[in-house]
């Protein structure tokens, strides 16, 4: 599912096609996806609930067959308009994109875009900072295939042609990094990949095309775990994989023979949370850098991990090649706070949950520890870490909270 069609045609300012390509990222939000074949009178897709399609004839089955598209209807694993137009519109959010496939969770569309390339005897390049699902999917789906992974500093850039191999396949990038929010050098490694024949990917859900446009930085395959700001409302568990036409039909295929499907009703959930993932990103971007400012003035609060902050490995990259930033980053305690501490800390905390992933409405704090996640790089000797996922609460009660634990647990 996701291809845009050469054809597609808008109505009542719901607009999909190359023409409308010149739209604003936040118009795009609005419009994309919302053709007149697929909603009708109406303002959104309606919810297609379907597995068995039915045909007119023989012939016209036959016919359904060898088409393979959007908006060719076969059978509920290739989608209805419900799914179809969520693709559509995640695919016009990546300039020079040509489609989008969803899956069932962030981890399987990261499998699914490394499924679709790789083959025995294939070597990968991942970042070290990468979200941990990503090391285990290699250690124990790539290595008994033999698919051998190594995993290089973040920071690396250019420098990553040192690590080719003969047989190295894809590059695999997440930037900023899930705790530790190292921003990558994307186009000057995109560049030397390019030059081998090396193809790249990035899970870009931190910064979502909104922030950064990774098609357009020269990556070729860019992920998403929509379950976060996608949806925006912790609801929908689902992933997304855009690329572009060199790897589309390839993507496509590889989705359909591992029957990858999401459901009609979590796509228009996160269909719906896509429409406010603008206003949302900005606000909880803007509410992060509030409550990261403050905490820097903290006594026992040694560094912030945010990529907008000049401490912050890669920042100046972050400047060159972002249109902003999200609502997730770490702080590191000083070297004296204690594990224990750290954890009073959090469980004091009022008004954020404790829990994994992020992207939702509500704060969140969770203590993260990335040294034992890392191979390439290392994380001893550095103070305790809290990442926090700032959501659309009022950043002075947000501050407040923090505040209130802060003085009794590590004053």
């Amino acid at each position: 599912m996701g291809r845009r069609p050469a054809d597609a045609q808008g109505h009542r300012g719901g607009v999909s096609g190359s023409k409308h390509d010149q739209d604003q990222p936040f118009t795009r939000l609005v419009t994309g996806g919302r053709r007149e074949a697929w909603t009708g009178a109406v303002v959104n897709p309606p919810v297609w609930r379907a597995s068995t399609i039915l045909f007119d004839s023989v012939a016209q089955l036959r016919a359904a067959v060898k088409r393979n598209q959007d908006g060719d209807f076969y059978y509920g694993r290739r989608g209805t308009p419900t799914q179809w137009s969520l693709a559509d519109a995640l695919t016009g959010l990546e300039p020079g994109a040509a489609g989008t496939m969803l899956y069932p969770s962030g981890v399987a569309a990261i499998a699914g875009a490394l499924l679709s390339v790789i083959k025995p005897g294939d070597h990968v390049l991942v970042a070290d900072s990468v979200y941990d699902p990503t090391r285990v999917f290699c250690r124990q789906v790539l290595a008994p295939m033999g698919v051998e992974t190594t995993f290089f500093d973040p920071l690396i850039g250019a420098g990553i042609s040192a690590l080719f191999r003969d047989n190295t396949r894809v590059i695999f990038i997440e930037s900023p990094g899930s705790l530790t929010f190292e921003v990558q050098d994307v186009p000057a490694i995109c560049a030397v990949a390019r030059g081998r024949g090396v193809v790249t990917m990035i899970d870009n859900t931190w910064a979502t095309p909104l922030l950064f446009p990774a098609i357009a930085h020269g990556v070729d395959f860019t992920i998403l775990a929509c379950t976060k700001y996608v949806v925006g409302h912790s609801d929908v568990m689902m992933g997304s994989v855009t690329t572009t036409d060199t790897y589309w039909n390839d993507l496509r295929k590889s989705a359909q023979i591992y029957g990858q499907v999401v459901s009609p009703d979590d796509a228009a959930l996160a269909a719906r949370g896509l429409r406010t993932m603008g206003v949302r990103l900005q606000q909880q971007g803007d509410s992060a850098l509030t409550v990261a400012r403050w905490l820097q003035t903290q006594p026992k609060i040694r560094t912030l991990l945010h990529p907008a902050f000049a401490d912050c490995p890669g920042h100046e990259i972050w400047k060159r090649d972002f249109k902003g930033a999200s609502g997730l980053f770490s702080f590191e305690f000083t070297p004296d706070v204690t594990d224990a501490e750290r954890c009073a800390f959090v469980d004091r905390l009022r008004l954020f949950g404790i829990g994994f992933s992020w992207g939702g409405f509500e704060s969140l704090a969770l203590p993260v520890d990335p040294a034992t996640i890392r191979s390439a790089t290392t994380w001893e000797g550095r103070g305790l870490l809290v990442r926090l996922h700032i959501g659309l609460e009022d950043p002075a009660d947000l501050i407040a909270d923090l505040r209130q634990s802060l003085e009794h647990v590590v004053a």
